[in-house]
């Protein structure tokens, strides 16, 4: 009862005032940069992983994310987890798309068996390093895991993902809509699937220090679902969809922050305000409709 008072009470005047003196700690402002990026990353991403019914490919690479991670820290490489996870990832991705496109086994196989893969690897690894507490951070997010360094790299990252996006809008809404119709104009549709792969591959190894591994895919999934069910055109639903997981990430941001007992992990409040956004709209437009 008295964790249902305390999640009750998040946002009464002395709640609200703790949170401000929280701001001014160094780690939760580095934690509020990194994941308003990486979320406008994913949401972004999430559309067109979404209508290309691709979205389970956050699950595998998130795992082989966390699978990274694990393997640098066993190795000593600990101090450049990022630096590690982010090659890794994309080559996991590539190799997805690429045998996926020459054996026919399937998007959903392929998935299946990097994630377990992965997730076994990184288990084992962390069992020889940091523990199970260490696992723990690593598939349900920590506002510690961030250091100074781990922001410049995810700010710049995740500026050259959005501006790769924008730059390049007309062709990964043409490859998304109608890949037949941008074949027989000689684009090259293959090479922006990889590219596609590549950023979302950047974006879930960025998000997974505050998100977690097992997090991050889910939050490419709602804010995307939730916008296609409400917008007209390819474009409002993405401006929707970075709405809500921007408004989803600092209202489960602030809950973990203020509710410390239990001690409720970042990914997993910031998912379910996500999941209650959703469940609201689906509610909201049936009730309309």
């Amino acid at each position: 009862m008295s964790s249902l008072n305390a999640l009750l009470n998040v946002f009464d005047e002395e709640s609200l005032l703790i949170f401000r003196m929280m701001l001014k700690n160094p780690l939760v402002k580095n934690a509020l940069l990194v994941g308003a990026l990486v979320s406008l990353c994913t949401a972004l991403l999430g559309v067109i992983l979404v209508l290309k019914h691709y979205a389970l490919i956050g699950h595998g690479l998130g795992e082989v994310g966390f699978a990274a991670m694990s393997v640098a820290s066993l190795i000593g490489l600990q101090a450049y987890p990022l630096a590690v996870a982010i090659p890794i990832v994309c080559l996991s991705s590539i190799l997805i798309m690429r045998i996926n496109q020459k054996s026919g086994m399937g998007g959903d196989v392929l998935i299946g068996i990097f994630s377990t893969s992965a997730l076994a690897v990184g288990v084992l690894a962390s069992a020889y390093t940091s523990g199970y507490s260490g696992v723990y951070d690593s598939m349900f997010g920590s506002l510690y895991a961030i250091k100074q360094t781990d922001v410049v790299f995810s700010v710049s990252l995740s500026v050259a993902v959005i501006l790769i996006f924008l730059f390049l809008y007309n062709r990964l809404f043409s490859v998304t809509y109608d890949e037949t119709y941008a074949r027989a104009t000689d684009m090259n549709a293959d090479l922006y699937q990889f590219l596609i792969s590549l950023l979302t591959s950047v974006s879930i190894v960025l998000g997974m220090r505050v998100m977690g591994a097992m997090m991050i895919s889910s939050f490419i999934i709602f804010p995307a679902i939730t916008a296609k069910r409400i917008a007209r055109s390819f474009r409002s639903m993405l401006l929707i969809a970075v709405a809500v997981a921007l408004f989803s990430f600092f209202v489960g941001m602030a809950i973990s922050l203020l509710v410390v007992s239990p001690n409720l992990p970042t990914g997993a409040c910031v998912v379910s305000v996500s999941v209650i956004v959703m469940l609201a709209t689906f509610l909201f437009t049936k009730v309309k409709r």
